[in-house]
């Protein structure tokens, strides 16, 4: 191995050594606050079909608005994890959540489209302080099982967006917009937990110090920079892994704003019932979110990303054939099989780069998120144009993409060494 090989892994040893043990209390609550930011986000999509009513909407116009939310949080989160890296906040996450409980107000509140887009756009600003820095301190509190904290954390996030389809169903469809403002209540609750959180990170902050010393002591010993492979390798693989969150999250935004429209004039369901479907659909995709991080900590990151995004290629591909019994089958599996992959994408990029921890959970989070904001307007402006079946047959190839991910190098030898 050559210099640069050498002093890379004497920073992820560094990085390492920042938790003995797992930290399961620290897990929980940012799995349990994962839940409920995203639950948050969910209601958005999940009303959708009464907004598009109410405000005689037409597919782009809903597009708009997912991609504002997703937008503010793309372009933002890579920023915030920058920054978090160089000057951590303690209490970082109690002011996303807080941002997020003034979104909802504002939702609640909104009498025209352009107030929706604002506030979604507070919802979005939440969310793109939220997720680096929680991802940064579930690295921190794993005790080195990486992809099952990951999990952990991620897990709480799928469970939240499954769950807003029902509180749509149930609560904001029967009584209307302005219930999503009770929902502001329960924000608060979550920037209370962590509070939690934060402080238990301040205690923490002289071991965080002491690592920053390990990493900068490495650095000046082995003149390199913060990836932990050769710089070309990592910039490669970096790249692999965006093409693969774009496949990813394209196809899923079209399940996810979508499916309820597909559901209702394929199939004749009523308003609720696609709630319903659309609950199903998202929550085979936490079941599987959890199951990603533990089966790459085994057997490799890699082969998880290549089965998982390649592997439900079949599945797209028949899903708009099929009768209703058969579509909601084939939706647990895509959701199962599609949603593994980005627990394992997010620990590779991590350990590909992990002196900066913050920075690619941002990138990485805010790029999932503008794929989803700029599908969501590119496939509305389509559903408009031909029909909403049309984009499910064409969002059915996007998984055919995952074929790259056999470019990516094998990292797990690398990490059991190091």
């Amino acid at each position: 191995m050559d210099g640069d090989s050498t002093g890379s892994e004497d920073v992820t040893h560094a990085t390492e050594s920042v938790a003995k043990q797992t930290v399961f209390p620290i897990l929980l609550t940012l799995a349990f606050s994962h839940l409920l930011n995203d639950m948050f986000q969910s209601l958005i999509p999940a009303m959708y079909p009464l907004l598009k009513k109410s405000y005689d909407l037409n597919f782009a116009q809903i597009g708009i608005i997912t991609m504002t939310y997703q937008f503010v949080a793309s372009i933002l989160q890579p920023v915030v994890g920058w920054y978090t890296d160089r000057s951590p906040k303690v209490y970082a996450l109690t002011i996303a959540m807080s941002f997020t409980a003034i979104g909802l107000v504002c939702f609640g509140l909104a009498g025209s489209f352009a107030m929706l887009l604002v506030a979604v756009g507070f919802i979005g600003f939440g969310s793109s302080i939220f997720h680096p820095e929680s991802s940064r301190v579930a690295h921190f509190a794993s005790g080195g099982r990486k992809g099952m904290a990951q999990s952990i954390f991620q897990v709480g996030g799928r469970v939240g967006s499954s769950v807003g389809p029902l509180l749509a169903a149930f609560i904001i469809l029967p009584f209307g917009q302005f219930s999503i403002v009770w929902f502001a209540a329960i924000a608060v609750l979550g920037a209370i937990f962590l509070s939690f959180v934060g402080r238990w990170y301040r205690r923490n902050r002289p071991q965080r110090a002491s690592l920053l010393d390990q990493i900068e002591a490495a650095k000046q010993k082995s003149s390199v920079s913060s990836f932990s492979i050769p710089r070309r390798k990592a910039i490669r693989a970096l790249t692999i892994l965006m093409v693969l969150t774009l496949s990813k999250y394209a196809y899923l935004a079209c399940m996810r704003n979508y499916l309820t429209f597909y559901m209702i004039r394929e199939f004749g369901v009523s308003a609720q019932a696609s709630q319903i479907y659309l609950f199903i659909f998202l929550f085979s995709v936490a079941v599987g979110t959890y199951i990603g991080g533990p089966i790459g900590d085994r057997i490799g990151r890699k082969y998880v990303i290549w089965i998982s995004i390649l592997g439900v290629a079949p599945f797209t591909l028949l899903f708009p054939y099929v009768n209703l019994f058969w579509a909601s089958v084939l939706s647990v599996v895509i959701g199962l099989l599609l949603s593994s992959a980005f627990p394992a994408i997010l620990v590779y990029a991590q350990d590909l780069m992990p002196t900066n921890l913050g920075m690619v959970s941002g990138l990485f989070y805010g790029f999932a998120f503008g794929i989803g904001g700029l599908g969501s307007v590119l496939l509305g402006k389509l559903a408009d144009q031909t029909s909403i079946l049309y984009i499910f047959y064409l969002c059915s190839f996007f998984p055919l993409i995952g074929i790259v991910a056999v470019l990516l190098p094998d990292l797990s030898k690398k990490i059991k060494q190091s």
